[in-house]
């Protein structure tokens, strides 16, 4: 941990404060990680309105069909990050995640500029999909990292459910693009 020097000289370390468990928790890493905590908070709420965007620009079944179970998987993770907040004793609150609303925005052009009914576009909407997957999944892997740090294993078991459901969704568009959608984008 970085030192200071005072007037005098000697160095004098940054406040830090115990919880129950022991764990020192600087006040800065703390509001890092309630930072951190409010940004995914908007991009989960803002993609509440995206994935349905984008499902209903798909053109294969199955997309469309894991891009719902995403959905419903998506208003569990808001839950779960509301109870996160209740936990760490603060009001749910967001802050604009850039690189979040950059993706869907991203995402939004990409749909603007294909044609409908097209597996290319399903192509580009697994991209973007996975895009935002892979950026969910480095904010959860890094908060759940945080969380284990300051002592709060509840908080960081939450985080886990959460990754693991990114992963999932991660993994299962990379077999439908695999299995069906690429082949049938290269052939139109």
């Amino acid at each position: 941990m970085p030192t200071s020097k005072s007037a005098h000289g000697s160095a004098r370390r940054p406040a830090h404060r115990s919880d129950s468990h022991g764990h020192m928790n600087s006040t800065r890493f703390s509001e890092l990680f309630m930072e951190e905590l409010k940004d995914i908070y908007w991009a989960e709420k803002n993609l509440l309105k995206a994935i349905p965007k984008m499902q209903k620009a798909t053109t294969s079944d199955e997309l469309t069909h894991a891009m719902d179970e995403h959905l419903e998987e998506t208003k569990h993770h808001v839950m779960r990050l509301e109870e996160i907040f209740e936990i760490m004793g603060k009001k749910p609150q967001t802050k604009k995640c850039e690189a979040m609303e950059g993706l869907m925005m991203e995402a939004q052009v990409f749909l603007d500029d294909t044609e409908a009914d097209s597996m290319v576009r399903d192509a580009g909407i697994i991209i973007s999909m996975q895009k935002i997957e892979h950026y969910e999944i480095a904010t959860y892997g890094c908060l759940r990292t945080l969380a284990n740090v300051m002592g709060h294993a509840d908080v960081a078991e939450l985080l886990e459910q959460t990754l693991e459901e990114e992963k999932h969704t991660d993994s299962l568009l990379t077999e439908i693009a695999e299995s069906t959608v690429n082949e049938e984008a290269a052939a139109e």
